[in-house]
């Protein structure tokens, strides 16, 4: 089987005698900012719609989870097959509608229960009351704010409507706005903070993901500009070249050209 060759590679990249001298110094620690990016990999493969790097790169971080297992394994604390059975039993246990006798109507009712599940997992192996507890401090800024935001609506502190959570925007804003003016930077600092929180809330109540519009985002920006640098390299200029009025022209132009 494809897996178990896979198990029998890490262990050889592991082997003391025998192993790769790289492979053979990593631990937990320094293996996992590699783990994030082959996610932030995948990530751009999907929104990228191209099927065989989608396939590389989960290949990428499917061997993560291999080599952090078999870290585990040379411990004596658990190996490949137990990560697989701990998941198992957990999907099974927050599926009751599918695996059990509870009945669930609808993706957001799911969504409640999931919820649900995972806060009685943590309260039965202690991981607190509060209903912010379990929100991973490593996630993107962004995202654990999302989720902060969503524990938070979950025992009723959040807005009502998407309108509401963009007047909470635009008063962060104007605060913003008036620290500039009162020229404090570090006052700047925590209110832009406060801006970038109340839109990760506005993104939730849209039912987008604030990382994924962001991503669109730049993806959209990059776009551009290098059509205005293309547009600039005809005439064998650079965008340093170029007056601010100018700019703003060939942006414009780029804007209508590749959206």
């Amino acid at each position: 089987m494809s897996i178990e060759r896979l198990k029998d590679i890490m262990a050889t990249l592991r082997d003391p005698e025998r192993g790769c001298p790289w492979d053979l110094e990593q631990t937990w620690e320094s293996i996992a900012p590699h783990t994030l990016e082959e996610a932030y990999e995948l990530a751009d493969a999907i929104a990228q719609q191209d099927p065989a790097k989608v396939r590389d790169e989960l290949g990428d971080l499917l061997f993560q989870v291999v080599f952090q297992s078999r870290i585990a394994e040379e411990r004596g604390l658990f190996d490949l097959e137990d990560v697989a059975a701990a998941i198992g039993s957990n999907l099974e246990r927050r599926h009751p509608h599918v695996f059990g006798e509870a009945t669930v109507r609808s993706a957001a009712e799911q969504t409640v229960a999931w919820e649900a599940h995972k806060a009685a997992e943590r309260r039965a192996t202690g991981g607190g009351q509060g209903a912010l507890d379990g929100v991973t401090l490593g996630l993107p800024a962004l995202t654990r704010a999302a989720k902060l935001g969503r524990r938070a609506g979950a025992v009723g502190f959040d807005w009502t409507r998407a309108a509401d959570v963009l007047g909470k925007v635009e008063e962060e804003v104007r605060e913003l706005n008036g620290a500039l003016e009162s020229g404090h930077p570090e006052q700047a600092r925590e209110e832009l903070g406060d801006v970038l929180f109340s839109i990760a809330q506005l993104a939730r109540h849209l039912g987008a993901d604030p990382e994924e519009a962001l991503r669109a985002a730049n993806a959209k920006f990059e776009r551009r500009f290098r059509r205005m640098e293309r547009i600039l390299a005809e005439h064998g200029r650079h965008p340093r070249d170029a007056a601010p009025e100018e700019m703003e022209a060939l942006w414009a132009q780029a804007k209508r050209e590749v959206g």
